[in-house]
């Protein structure tokens, strides 16, 4: 087992945009070179949520060990700071047995808290949050948009005045510190790496990508997505946080007749291709990626481990 820094194990990541065909090529990773997977995915951790999340099969789970899936109460809270904690938990475990760790996920702040870190930001103050929704609610959001710029212009220009929440917590930053957000971020910038790691960044042809994206939201819905979504709501799930995920929107749409079937799959599939395309943008910013096309043998070839 190749350890780099510190002791820390070298972590295979495995990125990429949904229906890229991560899950697929993780676990022939894993089976050829007897590793463990630890799951990078803000959705797949929640129980009781599988079609939607695209949650690996039962087969899959079977063929190759996996961490962090279906671990976490639909309704407890959980950040990227806990997914931190444990997966730094689940990796120690693998590597103290003396196996590879192949990590793989599309959710990109996972991967980047997981492989630099990042400093806690500021609490919350509850108080002012109160009165700045408050001043939304009777002046509009321009107004609490407003008082930002008056302290961080930076941030203020970056976000748009609509973006209520992340506006009150760069206001919330600012009383906190003293400082603007702005300045703040940049002086907390994500440190120096973790883990040593080589990071893969699956990227089919759009077309192509596209393609299996439109095929498997047809696949979930014609697989129980909808009467999933229905017993999910019917469990007391309504205010889950996965729930407010692109697939069951639009079930619970069709649920409560907002939505007919063939509009939620349309609408279903439209935002999962823009998630995809931001996906994307993300991984492309991360120093050391190395972006893959089909049929991936660039990544089973290399040394692992």
């Amino acid at each position: 087992m190749g350890e780099g820094q510190e002791g820390r194990p070298t972590l295979t990541v495995v990125a990429g945009p949904t229906a890229s065909g991560k899950t697929a090529l993780a676990i022939e990773l894993a089976r050829r070179v007897g590793g463990e997977i630890v799951s990078a995915d803000s959705q797949q951790v929640y129980r009781h949520f599988d079609i939607a999340t695209a949650k690996p099969s039962s087969e899959e789970l079977a063929a190759a060990p996996h961490h962090l899936v279906s671990e976490v109460d639909p309704l407890e809270t959980f950040s990227a700071a806990e997914f931190q904690r444990r997966a730094d938990a689940v990796i120690e475990d693998i590597t103290r047995r003396g196996r590879p760790v192949i990590v793989v996920g599309g959710t990109g702040l996972y991967l980047r808290i997981l492989l630099h870190g990042v400093v806690d930001a500021p609490g919350a103050l509850p108080e002012l949050r109160a009165e700045l929704e408050a001043l939304a609610a009777e002046q509009g959001r321009e107004a609490v948009h407003r008082r930002l710029a008056q302290v961080d212009p930076v941030t203020a220009a970056r976000l748009h005045a609509q973006d209520l929440v992340r506006v009150i917590r760069a206001l919330e930053i600012h009383a906190r510190t003293g400082v603007p957000a702005s300045e703040f971020h940049k002086a907390h910038a994500f440190s120096a790496d973790r883990y040593p790691f080589r990071l893969f960044v699956l990227e089919p042809p759009r077309d192509v990508l596209y393609a299996r994206i439109n095929a498997r939201t047809e696949a979930m819905f014609a697989s129980g997505l909808v009467e999933e979504t229905r017993a999910l709501l019917a469990r007391g799930y309504a205010d889950a946080a996965p729930m407010r995920s692109v697939g069951y929107v639009q079930a619970r749409a069709v649920v409560e007749e907002r939505m007919s079937v063939d509009e939620a799959i349309r609408d279903t599939a439209q935002e999962t291709r823009r998630y995809a395309k931001r996906q994307l943008t993300w991984f492309r910013k991360e120093a050391g990626a190395v972006f893959v096309a089909p049929p991936y043998d660039a990544v089973l070839e290399r040394p692992h481990g």
